[in-house]
């Protein structure tokens, strides 16, 4: 069985309890998806389901061959299962597989927040703000000794490309599941912007 879905982060809201409690959740388009490919140890080497999801405006020739007799799918990722004797191509797979209670870890792409400082991307205290310090409010400082050790340690700390990265949040909690409206609704944040790629493993 696979424990697994494609999703798209909808955006974030609030629900509230039976005893009035306001809970903070994200909502997630959590499928349908449909199983493209099944891997076995004997090809492979390995167990693996391959789900598709969203519907794809243009494919080209390879892809065409790859999903050939399923749908036109867009994104299509791999999830390890134990046994895949129970699944074939073509099968939808929904957010059934999760109840109320359960967790889950959500992996997708952080937003991208370009070329940033030291103080945005590591939280530097950044410079003295008086004593005639007039350009060094949010300079790194110094990023080295001068004779030892006489050059700059790999993984120092400086400003660059910060965000749009892989980011696991783990052990969120399920706190609806929709099937008729594939809809998911988990208590926090997840990774990314509205519309963005999500993978929904149980944890």
């Amino acid at each position: 069985m696979i424990h697994g879905i494609i999703g798209r982060k909808i955006g974030i809201t609030r629900v509230f309890k039976e005893d009035g409690e306001a809970v903070v959740v994200t909502a997630i388009e959590a499928g349908p998806c449909f199983v493209t490919q099944i891997k076995s140890v004997g090809k492979e080497g390995y167990d693996a389901i391959q789900l598709g999801f969203g519907e794809a405006k243009k494919l080209n020739s390879s892809e065409k061959g790859h999903l050939k007799g399923t749908r036109q799918l867009k994104f299509l990722r791999e999830f390890r299962v134990d046994d895949v004797s129970s699944s074939k191509r073509g099968e939808q797979v929904d957010v059934s597989f999760l109840s109320p209670g359960n967790l889950v870890n959500i992996r997708g792409i952080s937003k991208g927040r370009g070329f940033a400082g030291v103080v945005k991307r590591h939280h530097f205290a950044g410079g003295p703000k008086s004593h005639g310090q007039s350009d060094r409010h949010r300079a790194p400082g110094s990023i080295g000794g001068g004779t030892f050790p006489g050059r700059v340690l790999k993984g120092t700390r400086m400003a660059g490309h910060m965000g749009h990265s892989k980011v696991t949040v783990r052990n969120l909690k399920v706190i609806g599941v929709e099937t008729d409206r594939h809809l998911l609704l988990v208590n926090g944040a997840v990774p990314g912007a509205k519309g963005g790629l999500l993978i929904i493993n149980r944890a």
